[in-house]
């Protein structure tokens, strides 16, 4: 944790729908003008696609497990040196996995390949992280210890896997049954490196669907919409808001239990806007504080910096 470089990471597995959440953190960066350094998790993955490909055939042949949600398939070394070195100094190294075709022509690449590395641009506010591994602990390596807001974007398994198949065969070129493989492989590694995070966060998003979603592999699934769905939101360690004036702004939401509220799906949003708003304007007024920053430029940008296919500007 850098009170003077403060980073937040969004953890949660492939398909649990943590582009929502960014979108609200956008929202809340333009509002209070804060420019954040965007961290995108696949940019550590350890091997290509096509590497991964045969290393991936190779572990299987010797009853091993790889794939990217456990630390073999990534560099948790190189993301916990980034974490590191933000919070000391407000850089660090990262770079990008091109999972599309466009992406991969703007790069000059071939898709599934990996950017070179290079030093994160100018001067921010904080670092967003969105991937895999913002909680991870694997040995030595520790990245959970370096976010000082920790957000787990936690998937009903179901849900997240019907989210995961219509990306992968609408935007990423796959079969269903190449993704059906995929999950397959992954479910070790899920379980034994992914689920733990949710324990280390300080707020878990949960969504709950009200429809059957009970055979994620059918051809005529569709999404549950934000109207047949639930959020389930839960506050760790230690962090307690006014639940009085939470349940006050957002309608029809309640209490499950004494740390939890739950808020109607088409409200989530809302409820991530007025939750995390405060948490994140005190972070940033503490960190201007200390890097002594006492008057914002005019034409100074904000939002999120690093996006794929745009420059840290």
């Amino acid at each position: 944790m850098s009170e003077e470089f403060p980073i937040i990471a969004l953890t949660g597995s492939s398909g649990a729908g943590s582009s929502t959440i960014t979108r609200a953190f956008e929202h809340i960066f333009w509002r209070d003008r804060v420019k954040a350094a965007y961290i995108q998790g696949s940019g550590f993955h350890r091997y290509s696609r096509m590497e991964m490909e045969r290393k991936i055939l190779t572990a299987c042949a010797e009853n091993r497990v790889l794939s990217h949600y456990g630390p073999e398939g990534n560099c948790l070394d190189k993301l916990e040196t980034l974490f590191f070195q933000y919070s000391a100094i407000g850089t660090g190294m990262r770079r990008y996995y091109l999972h599309t075709a466009e992406q991969a022509l703007k790069w000059g690449q071939e898709v599934g390949t990996l950017t070179p590395w290079k030093k994160i641009e100018g001067k921010s506010d904080l670092l967003l992280y969105r991937g895999l591994h913002g909680a991870a602990i694997d040995g030595d390596i520790d990245i959970s210890q370096y976010p000082d807001l920790l957000i787990g974007i936690v998937p009903i398994v179901n849900l997240e896997w019907i989210r995961k198949i219509g990306r992968d065969t609408k935007l990423r070129g796959y079969s269903v049954d190449e993704v059906r493989h995929s999950i397959q492989c992954r479910m070790h590694d899920y379980v034994h490196h992914i689920t733990p995070q949710f324990s280390r966060t300080h707020i878990n998003f949960q969504m709950v669907s009200t429809v059957d979603t009970s055979d994620p592999f059918a051809e005529d699934n569709i999404l549950p919409t934000e109207d047949e769905s639930f959020i389930v939101i839960s506050f760790q360690r230690g962090l307690k808001p006014d639940y009085i004036e939470l349940l006050s702004l957002l309608p029809n939401s309640f209490m499950s239990r004494r740390d939890t509220l739950v808020v109607p799906g088409s409200a989530l949003l809302h409820a991530i806007e007025i939750i995390l708003m405060p948490l994140v304007h005190d972070l940033v007024v503490k960190g201007r504080e200390l890097r002594k920053v006492r008057k914002l430029p005019k034409k100074r940008k904000a939002g999120l910096h690093g996006v794929l296919g745009q420059s840290d500007g």
